[in-house]
């Protein structure tokens, strides 16, 4: 999915003698999960990742918050809670295990201590929108990370790939489209923006 010399990196970082954090930044639908879930099965499970949306905030606190038919806007997650998260796993003891949340979309919420991180794991992914933006506190993310890549995939691809995850998690062809209109494209126009902050642009490999 990636190209070699960025996967050669990643296989350096995964046997080096020290931890390394990897943040994947990109639009909505390019793939983000699609490529860890990928990273995952051929590292054989010698990576962790971190999904940013395991911090979203809970649905009951978007209400009342009035941010729910926001959800997904990078105000409406615990950003100081995810940089705590990371800057644990920067400086985790010799035989801490660490534990992150998970967000499930069949239901729309975060599960706590879903994902263990253990003290043999050498490099560990974080993939979401925010991850470069300079907004509601997320401007402090980047200097916790060794290296922000910016995923990029054909435009028609992306939007195809994003409308078909809606349905699979219950909304109809209307309520998708409505939703990609009203929420996940002004998302995408504010993560554009933020994709020459990146350290590399990796365009992504049809499989």
């Amino acid at each position: 999915m990636i190209d070699d010399i960025a996967l050669q990196q990643l296989h350096e970082w995964c046997e080096g003698d020290k931890r390394r954090l990897l943040g994947i930044v990109g639009l909505p639908g390019a793939g983000k999960s699609t490529l860890t879930d990928w990273l995952i099965r051929h590292f054989d499970g010698k990576v962790a990742v971190i999904p940013m949306d395991g911090f979203h905030l809970a649905n009951n606190q978007l209400k009342a918050l009035n941010r729910l038919q926001r959800k997904g806007a990078p105000d409406t997650f615990d950003v100081h809670g995810y940089q705590a998260l990371l800057r644990r796993i920067r400086h985790a003891g010799a035989n801490e295990i660490i534990y992150a949340p998970c967000f499930h979309r069949d239901i729309e919420e975060s599960i706590a201590g879903e994902i263990a991180i253990h003290p043999e794991t050498r490099l560990v992914i974080t993939e979401g929108n925010y991850l470069l933006s300079q907004d509601a506190g997320w401007a402090d993310t980047p200097a916790l990370l060794d290296e922000t890549w910016f995923i990029h995939v054909d435009e028609t691809q992306r939007l195809v790939q994003l409308k078909r995850r809606h349905e699979e998690f219950g909304r109809s062809e209307k309520e998708a489209e409505q939703w990609i209109l009203s929420t996940d494209q002004p998302n995408a126009e504010l993560i554009k923006l933020t994709a020459h902050r990146a350290d590399k642009q990796i365009t992504l490999k049809q499989k």
